[in-house]
């Protein structure tokens, strides 16, 4: 069992800079993938980016490419998502996924809230 628990969202200003943090608890030397999605009000929930734990390799989305950045620490068993130039379409429920690419199962933290507004 693993459990992604986030924190870092609120409440910032077109243009501003967030920066999210997940910190996976459990068996986490069974995660091979973790992510970030988001759902906004009456849409569906969509991929931001992920990060494989071993090597490091990032995929991000079209939609925040050359915003956002993903980088993880593993000794803290910590996964970040930095985002910058913020738009109010970017406002949403941010969720953390740990993922098991051995069986195909994903562990979903509770998400945290990201307001962009002025």
């Amino acid at each position: 069992q693993v459990q992604p628990v986030e924190s870092g969202g609120g409440l910032v200003q077109p243009g501003g800079s967030l920066r999210l943090s997940c910190a996976a608890s459990g068996s986490i030397f069974s995660i091979s993938t973790m992510g970030w999605y988001r759902q906004a009000p009456g849409k569906q929930r969509e991929l931001v980016a992920t990060i494989t734990t071993s090597s490091g390799r990032t995929n991000i989305a079209d939609s925040v490419k050359g915003r956002f950045t993903i980088s993880r620490d593993n000794a803290k068993n910590t996964v970040y998502l930095q985002m910058h130039s913020l738009k109010p379409e970017d406002t949403a429920v941010y969720y953390c996924t740990a993922n098991r690419g051995d069986i195909g199962y994903a562990y979903w933290g509770q998400g945290t809230q990201v307001t962009v507004s002025s």
